[in-house]
């Protein structure tokens, strides 16, 4: 009976009900659709990262990447490629030999990661290839061919065609220069990627670092499942303890700190609506026990207990909490999934903002049901809470004085 009289006491007002409802509703629409960019903010990041920059793991000879010196190279790529071939998770892998370098075009120069790939093998590994915007990826078969970042275009004034000189040191000490010539121009998310990255064959670079045949400096792997990183780092370093093995998290891990950091603001985000909301019900909830103070001290009068009183109380700003939060919620997560699809373009107000950072200007809010779920927990929770001081109160009634108010 408590149940039916707490649903059927909210409703005594309906506007004031429909009113602190909606604000409800709006509340938690914005919290939840505001959680779910959040997320589909950083799985984009992290896809981006693995796919386009690092892969899920790199192998190294084990004092490469303190100064990325070009004489600690591994030896035996070809060793290194049938143990990879041998773990069931590894779906593909490239070995890339890297190198420092100093680029100069008529308009200027600028220094960049020259790296040299195998394309068909890179293809595999990395979205590269999807990634130009003009000319082709590797494809028209002469040698001495480049593939470079917009940014790095734009700074240096560079086409398809042009012949940028290339200056960079071998692995004996001597300094050497190399021309090639464009015929891809690549644009990612990430516009520091882009300005700080060249790709070129590595069967042309490797001879002029004067590295030894069957050698590498870098080799990236790719796995079927990105929970999996860890597992098969560990499997690559039974084989190869002395190289470093590392995770895509290893490699840049103000990633996962970021990842953390932004899974635990979308909570504090949504709790922040919560507590605004929350006093917005403690409020409406003492109005009405203000307004109904004669009405309480009647009931207590006939015989309801305390406890009762309690749990009335306790219903309604669940039930006004509740029923307007679990509506928010699936507002929020409907929206949140058409967008998921269409997706929101925010290139013309914050793209190159967005790109300076690595963030995809055309986002893809993600909401999974475990999301939903703890929202939706968050929100009872509020109405338990809101409900406190107000029953307090209620309890705190005389009786007696209660059924003489005007009220």
């Amino acid at each position: 009976m408590i149940w039916y009289i707490a649903w059927r006491n909210i409703w005594r007002n309906r506007m004031r009900s429909i009113i602190i409802m909606v604000a409800i509703i709006i509340g938690i629409f914005a919290g939840t659709f505001a959680a779910a960019m959040m997320k589909g903010m950083m799985d984009q990041r992290i896809h981006n990262v693995i796919k386009t920059e690092l892969s899920h793991i790199q192998i190294h000879e084990k004092d490469f990447l303190k100064l990325k010196e070009t004489e600690k190279y591994l030896q035996n790529v070809n060793q290194i490629s049938k143990v990879l071939d041998t773990i069931s998770d590894v779906v593909a892998h490239s070995e890339r030999v890297i190198t420092s370098a100093m680029v100069m075009s008529a308009d200027g120069n600028a220094g960049i990661n020259l790296i040299g790939i195998n394309p068909s093998k890179e293809k595999l590994v990395t979205n590269l290839y999807d990634q130009i915007i003009e000319g082709s990826y590797f494809d028209d078969g002469k040698s001495k061919r480049i593939v470079i970042g917009k940014k790095l275009a734009e700074k240096l004034n560079l086409k398809i065609g042009s012949r940028p000189v290339f200056t960079f040191q071998t692995i004996t000490g001597n300094l050497t220069n190399d021309t090639y010539r464009v015929v891809g121009i690549f644009e990612t998310v990430n516009s520091t990627y882009d300005e700080t990255h060249a790709f070129v064959n590595i069967n042309e670079l490797t001879p002029i670092l004067e590295m030894p045949e069957n050698s590498t400096h870098e080799v990236a792997v790719l796995l079927n499942q990105n929970n999996k990183s860890d597992k098969v780092k560990e499997e690559i370093k039974s084989v190869f303890p002395d190289y470093s093995v590392l995770t895509w998290t290893d490699l840049s891990p103000e990633m996962k700190v970021v990842t953390k950091g932004m899974e635990f603001s979308m909570y504090i985000f949504i709790a922040i609506i919560l507590i605004a909301l929350l006093f917005s019900i403690i409020n409406t909830m003492l109005m009405v026990v203000l307004e109904r103070t004669k009405e309480i001290g009647m009931l207590m009068s006939v015989g309801m207990n305390r406890l009762k009183v309690f749990r009335m109380i306790l219903l309604e700003s669940v039930y006004l909490s509740g029923f307007a939060g679990i509506i928010g919620v699936g507002i929020g997560y409907g929206i949140a999934k058409i967008f998921s699809v269409s997706g929101i373009d925010l290139s013309n107000l914050y793209g190159d903002g967005l790109r300076n950072y690595g963030y995809d200007p055309v986002m893809y809010p993600d909401i999974d049901i475990s999301m939903v779920i703890n929202i939706t927990i968050m929100v009872f929770i509020t109405g338990i809470l809101a409900s406190i001081i107000p029953a307090r109160r209620a309890l705190k009634l005389n009786p007696a004085e209660a059924v003489r108010t005007d009220m």
